[in-house]
């Protein structure tokens, strides 16, 4: 165990200090553009039955908070082991969406989008049992039919993998942060389920133009010139929004996007608990929807993620940060001196050097313009989702050497899990560290690192075969000591209501390596009639279920950039990957029935994961002083655009995780002198509740909490400051308490 904690020490010290997990990365007036491109392939399909409903289906939604620990537990995304939490900015959800048929209950699926860096195995696992253990009510839920795919946010507390690679920069496995995602998902399929009733289903899609850029332009040009002609952008610009509308009086009840763009708005030194860009669209989205419109007040907006695997928010491309004023080299994506370090992506207004806050903002408005405007003109260009059918499928493969025919006949296979040498680059959303670099061969000009990859495993002569021409640093798909490090076995699924089909992937799929399984997907199913005379509609969602990093096109592959770097299962695995989901897709006949073997099960580490998280001791206040106490006060009063803070003596967060509840409220005074309202909470993004300890030996600590107001959406008013916390005693029961500070107004 000494000499596994050691190692462990090693390369944690060493290797992630500066790496990455899945994607490392780097308002003022917004817009958003609807013209439609000339190639693009996703474009506004004609109308299936002019302005008449299509089929009829059970159609539900629900939200519920999946917030985890907001302080002292490394984020989960950017790998940085200095990336802990220190409060929330807005609480993180899971949105569930279920489909199903009106007269067989047994054929419908949940699909979950979960402000997250991904699904799990680990996760996933947790939310089936929790699903089984509601009784036989939810018996049609299980592991065919339910898909838990993340927005990908780079904000979120981790310790929640079932493997050790991920689990290495949080310390390990935090069960209460685990608990925490699973809970609230099981909460949120239960909601889903409860406001079940017949409904319509029907899609659009528009072009945004200004929310992605392509980060790996370098290695997307590395495919055919004349498959890249087919299309007008470099990364998908199409968002495409499915809406759940209820019969019963004709009220949407819900909308469910997808729509390519990294959730790393915010930096990799932010640490307040946020869902990114695509959390907070889904926020804007709700906002502006529920009680207006003819919306149910339940509406749930779903921001799903896409072909993510390339692209950036960081919209004006990636700069030096070294004083030179230059572009980052193309190919490498380095600086003057030849290291990655100063190569950072700049988001919109990255000029506000707030660890991209006012970027995050801007990108979630243009994704959400984007989808508002698309949503407020459904009803005059829609296309109706028909065919009564609904139906899913779900197998495991173990990529291990599985080996399949190519489309001439030649046979090729897959590897087991290994990331290359500039996996350790990262990317220009922030990038790692020494000297790795964009497209590293491995040469021998670093000894320490050869010797620390070496120290973990060395690859067989077969896995080096295997996975050429990427340079193995981490053989992980064979080391299994004290537990697996990565998956090999990975989820196979496809979902599919009328002639709606979504893929469910793993990986983070690059711009092509999505444009390809969507067109393979597509062909097939015209080939097999699966959606009767109706052309059939592709998207693809992820990273889900069983996190494996990325899967990119064969020629992207050989470029081994950090997206090619961290295609698991060597340069086939594209190929693998349509040629798993084609073998499934007869199950999603109309007529079909019963599911396709299961496969080989793999591993549930959730009892033998390493932790070395430590727990909260005590808190304690200050001499003289107690819980709650406003140590300072806010001023008597504001102008409109004033931030204002209020401290308070704190106690650990991580006492009470408040899930359904809040931290921290702004309350404001009626008109009658003596009720107050609360009017915002950790909800809302202009709500930034901050920890801090001041004193560990002792157990004192403070939370401030700020109100960012503006003149748009504060109006005048009486207000004060609220917090809510939960004391632990070294002795004792954790005691929760409340404080509030001085009213003050605002003009």
């Amino acid at each position: 165990m000494m000499a596994l904690v050691s190692v462990v020490s090693l390369f944690l010290l060493a290797f992630f200090a500066l790496g990455q997990l899945g994607s490392i990365q780097s308002p003022g007036r917004f817009t958003a553009t609807f013209e439609r491109p000339e190639h693009e392939e996703n474009l506004l399909l004609s109308k299936a039955r002019g302005a008449a409903a299509g089929d009829k289906y059970l159609i539900g939604v629900g939200k519920a908070d999946i917030t985890g620990p907001v302080v002292e537990i490394n984020f989960a995304g950017y790998a940085n082991t200095e990336q802990k939490g220190t409060g929330v900015r807005q609480r993180i959800y899971s949105r569930a969406f279920i489909i199903g048929e009106v007269d067989n209950p047994t054929n419908r699926f949940v699909y979950l989008v979960l402000d997250t860096q991904s699904g799990d195995t680990a996760v996933r696992n947790g939310i089936l049992e929790g699903v089984a253990a509601l009784g036989s009510g939810y018996s049609m839920y299980g592991r065919s039919n339910v898909a838990v795919t993340g927005t990908h946010s780079h904000s979120g507390p981790g310790g929640w993998f079932n493997y050790l690679l991920p689990q290495i920069t949080s310390f390990g496995f935090d069960r209460q942060g685990y608990q925490a995602i699973v809970d609230g998902a099981v909460l949120s399929i239960k909601r889903a389920h409860e406001s079940l009733q017949e409904g319509y289903l029907d899609f659009a899609t528009t072009r945004i133009s200004d929310a992605n850029i392509n980060r790996s332009l370098y290695a997307y040009l590395a495919n055919p010139e004349s498959e890249r002609a087919q299309y007008a952008d470099d990364v998908d610009k199409t968002m495409t929004l499915l809406r759940f509308k209820r019969a019963s009086d004709g009220k949407d009840i819900g909308a469910l996007t997808w729509f390519p763009v990294h959730p790393t708005s915010m930096l990799g030194n932010n640490t307040h608990v946020t869902g990114d860009n695509k959390g907070l669209a889904a926020y804007f989205f709700e906002k502006s929807v529920r009680g207006s419109d003819g919306a149910a007040d339940g509406f749930v907006a779903g921001f799903s993620q896409a072909n993510v695997g390339d692209t950036s928010p960081n919209t004006l491309g990636a700069w030096c940060d070294d004083g030179s004023g230059q572009m980052c080299d193309f190919q490498t994506s380095t600086c003057g001196d030849g290291k990655s370090q100063s190569c950072h992506g700049r988001g919109p207004l990255f000029y506000k050097l707030d660890l991209g806050v006012s970027s995050c903002v801007e990108i979630a408005k243009r994704q959400f313009t984007g989808a508002k405007s698309l949503y407020d003109s459904l009803d005059s260009q829609a296309t109706s989702v028909v065919g009564a059918s609904v139906r899913s499928f779900h197998y495991f493969q173990d990529m291990q050497y599985y080996t399949f025919p190519l489309d001439n006949g030649t046979l090729v296979q897959t590897c087991p899990a290994a990331l290359g040498y500039s996996f350790a680059a990262g990317t220009s959303d922030w990038p790692g560290a020494f000297d790795f670099t964009q497209g590293d061969s491995g040469a021998p000009n670093n000894p320490l690192w050869q010797a620390v990859s070496g120290l973990l495993r060395t690859p067989s002569a077969q896995q080096k075969k295997c996975q050429e021409p990427k340079p193995i640093l981490l053989d992980v798909g064979e080391m299994s000591v004290p537990y697996a490090w990565s998956p090999n076995i990975v989820d196979v699924q496809t979902m599919r209501v009328g002639q709606f089909i979504i893929i469910v992937s793993p990986s983070e799929a690059s711009t092509m390596a999505g444009r390809r399984w969507r067109n393979a997907v597509k062909s097939a199913a015209t080939e097999l009639s699966l959606t009767g005379t109706i052309e059939p509609y592709v998207v693809l969602g992820g990273p889900a279920n069983s996190y494996a990093h990325y899967v990119t096109t064969p020629e992207e592959f050989r470029v081994q950039r950090y997206e090619g770097a961290s295609t698991l299962y060597g340069q086939w695995e594209l190929p693998a990957y349509i040629n798993l989901t084609l073998r499934g897709l007869p199950y999603l006949a109309p007529t079909a029935s019963g599911s396709p073997p299961p496969g080989p099960t793999p591993p549930d580490n959730r009892e033998s994961s390493l932790s070395f998280i430590t727990g909260v001791v005590m808190d304690n206040a200050p001499a003289g002083s107690s819980f709650g106490t406003c140590t300072q006060q806010p001023a008597s009063s504001y102008a409109r655009g004033a931030v204002i803070n209020a401290t308070f003596v704190g106690a650990n967060p991580r006492n009470n995780l408040r899930l359904e509840g809040t931290f921290a409220a702004v309350e404001k005074l009626g008109s009658d002198g003596r009720t107050w309202t609360r009017v915002l909470s950790d909800d809302d993004w202009r709500l930034v509740y901050t920890w801090t300890r001041t004193n560990g030996l002792l157990g004192y600590s403070e939370v401030t909490i700020t109100w960012e107001t503006n003149e748009e959406e504060d109006v005048a008013g009486t207000y004060r400051i609220r917090y809510y916390g939960d004391s632990k005693p070294l002795i004792g029961s954790v005691r929760a308490f409340e404080g509030v500070s001085n009213t003050f107004t605002l003009s």
